[in-house]
């Protein structure tokens, strides 16, 4: 019996270089997330990093259904949707049609950090 192949998985930041765009960063991960599906990787993962000039990750789902409509059947993921910074309906609503839309292809990651600074933190808060 051979055995299988253990999954590969990628996480991406969006990061932005110097110098770089946030618009052309956001093209880097639609290029990284075809080559690792070119390449048999199970899972493209997006972390939620807000406020950071050189991470261009801050509405994974966003950034998540955009990447899925140009790719093909390589799985994407949120490497972690931070709760208290959205309302936990809302999540399930945007992961729920991205599910529809790309059956068998996306995986939503939690977490319970404010994963941002105190200033920002503030100004995400629906209250």
């Amino acid at each position: 019996m051979t055995p299988s192949p253990m999954p590969l998985s990628v996480i991406d930041f969006a990061s932005v270089r110097p110098g770089q765009s946030v618009g052309e960063a956001l093209q880097d991960s639609v290029a990284l997330a075809r080559r690792a599906e070119e390449l048999d990787y199970d899972r493209v993962w997006y972390s939620e990093h807000h406020n950071m000039g050189s991470i261009a990750s801050s509405a994974p789902a966003v950034l998540m259904a955009h990447i899925a409509s140009q790719t093909e059947r390589i799985r994407l993921g949120s490497g972690g949707v931070m709760l208290p910074n959205h309302s936990p309906l809302v999540i399930a609503e945007q992961f729920g049609t991205l599910a529809e839309l790309h059956p068998d292809r996306i995986d939503l990651g939690l977490g319970r950090a404010p994963g941002t600074d105190p200033q920002t933190f503030r100004a995400l808060r629906r209250e």
